[in-house]
């Protein structure tokens, strides 16, 4: 990971590094906000009050809210995913440069060559992708919190709900992984046929390791970003309670 991000300093200054912030700054406030929004109202409806829990929801019940609202969010979403994905690779060691200007530049560019439907490149596999982090992360680290809190010396406060959320992160690299490299693969590159198509031919070609290429990176990012969004979750939850 080290290696690679040293690369791309190199080759192509260090703010490559921070190429598709825009469309991610799309992504995170329409799937982020629709995922997160909605788990606890799909969870625990009808009997639901704004941020805060109503009677005891099953794990069962989590889970399954978790995927809905993973679905619904990613399927509003899915186009930033693209645009930052497609913005990403774009790099100077690519087959393919597409050198879009910008993030607005990207979608006007997608539409213009390849259609409107073409931001919904990849949705299969990243509805599955998204349904299935999505429950790893809202159902596990609500479990986790409920197991912390369970344990002598364990409060609701800052300290669970970092441990909670690290767990949350761990939880769902592990399950999301294979998923992702699919979904990744098959924004970055327009010759796989479908969802099946990509996975066989890099279990083909690449083997079984290769679905779990960038892992630590993976980690990195989603252990990171799930610890700060519990974090900030569980602040605002505590403001408006």
């Amino acid at each position: 990971m080290l290696g690679t991000m040293m690369s791309i300093a190199r080759e192509e200054g260090v703010t490559a590094l921070w190429k598709g912030i825009i469309p991610g700054f799309h992504r995170q406030c329409l799937y982020g906000g629709l995922r997160v929004g909605l788990y606890e109202p799909v969870c625990a409806a009808p009997v639901k009050a704004l941020f805060v829990f109503v009677g005891d929801a099953t794990l069962m019940n989590k889970i399954l809210a978790a995927l809905t609202t993973g679905v619904i969010a990613i399927a509003v979403a899915n186009p930033t995913d693209l645009v930052k994905v497609r913005l990403q690779a774009d790099g100077k060691s690519t087959a393919v440069k597409r050198h879009y200007s910008g993030a607005l530049n990207a979608y006007a560019t997608i539409v213009r060559q390849e259609g409107i439907g073409a931001l919904w490149t990849g949705l299969g596999p990243n509805m599955a992708r998204n349904a299935l982090i999505n429950a790893a992360e809202l159902a596990s680290y609500d479990q986790f919190k409920q197991m912390f809190l369970g344990l002598p010396g364990f409060t609701d406060n800052v300290y669970t709900h970092l441990l909670a959320g690290l767990g949350a992160g761990i939880f769902a690299v592990c399950i999301g992984s294979p998923v992702d490299v699919v979904k990744s693969r098959m924004m970055g590159d327009s010759t796989y046929r479908s969802t099946f198509d990509c996975f066989a031919k890099t279990l083909k070609n690449d083997g079984l390791a290769a679905f779990y290429k960038g892992f630590i990176a993976n980690f990195c990012r989603v252990g990171s970003w799930n610890v700060i969004m519990f974090l900030t979750l569980e602040q605002v939850r505590s403001f408006f309670q």
